[in-house]
């Protein structure tokens, strides 16, 4: 069984939620406390074992790719400085030469073709699919740890999900629950956004994937679907014909950071986590709270 070395990052949407803040920055480089918010799903990739890291983009976001380079007039000013601790951040996010790649998605033609064009980075080996808006905060071990783990016992494909309330399972890609096998179970249905009462389960997807390299010839005839998009559910469901899928219960707390209020919280939430933080913050959010 082929270990899990590449991770595919689609960072190729305009975030228009988030306008006019994403006009000239892209949505992913917004922060969270310090750090933004693609920082926080590489460093999920690296607890994972990750070793090649593709960004699939699109046109002004070469700001992500400088983000992970050397700063070298920045980093030349703070060692003239001596600012140690300042070096060792800059130190900590950067990845290792040849590790990064980037592509470019040329046209907003969905998720599925923006997987599809990393084909050619990721060759003939299984590999992970990363949405850049949920940044996941594991107990013991980071979303994408866990379903590695879970992949080394089952092989085939892995897909990470969360419950929600049955009364909202309209809202989401919900899956239907097969046999168990250790922490994971077989995954026997994927329904897009079932209508009211119809949902195989509560259990929904919440953007982490483990994918076996035969996805992206389906994604290459794959017809566009919902949205009028290429989506990647459409070719997971005819390789589900073929090979297995396999759910993994995420074990944490997910924030889904292409949302203004689960943008909000997580900022709050690793605020309040951030001991020379903890206290002003929490003294702050109460003035706050109390004039509400």
């Amino acid at each position: 069984m082929k270990k899990i070395r590449k991770a595919v990052f689609p960072v190729a949407g305009l975030g228009t939620r988030f306008l006019p803040a994403t006009k000239a920055m892209p949505k992913e480089m917004l922060t969270v406390v310090d750090k933004p918010v693609i920082q926080y799903i590489v460093d999920e990739a690296r607890e994972a074992g990750i070793e090649h890291f593709i960004f699939v983009t699109g046109r002004n976001k070469g700001v992500i790719e400088d983000h992970f380079d050397i700063a070298y007039e920045l980093e030349q000013t703070l060692k003239s400085r001596n600012k140690v601790a300042e070096l060792a951040i800059l130190d900590g996010q950067r990845l290792r030469p040849g590790a990064a790649s980037f592509t470019r998605q040329q046209e907003p033609l969905g998720l599925g073709h923006a997987v599809w064009c990393a084909r050619d980075l990721v060759g003939d080996e299984p590999f992970a699919v990363m949405l850049p808006d949920m940044i996941m905060k594991g107990v013991g071990k980071s979303c994408l740890a866990q379903m590695t783990e879970v992949y080394h016992e089952t092989g085939g494909n892995v897909v990470a999900v969360e419950e929600c309330a049955p009364e909202l399972a309209h809202q989401y890609g919900i899956v239907g629950v097969g046999a168990h096998k250790g922490k994971a179970f077989e995954i026997t249905s994927m329904v897009e956004k079932p209508k009211a009462g119809t949902a195989p389960s509560n259990l929904f997807i919440n953007g982490r994937y483990i994918l076996q390299p035969r996805i992206f010839e389906l994604l290459a005839s794959q017809e566009k679907g919902a949205g009028n998009e290429i989506q990647l559910t459409d070719s997971m469901l005819k390789l589900m014909g073929e090979d297995a899928f396999w759910g993994v219960k995420f074990e944490g707390k997910t924030y889904d950071c292409g949302s203004k209020v689960g943008f909000l919280a997580a900022n709050v939430a690793y605020g309040l986590e951030r001991t020379e933080l903890t206290a002003d913050f929490k003294a702050e959010i109460a003035a706050i709270l109390k004039g509400h």
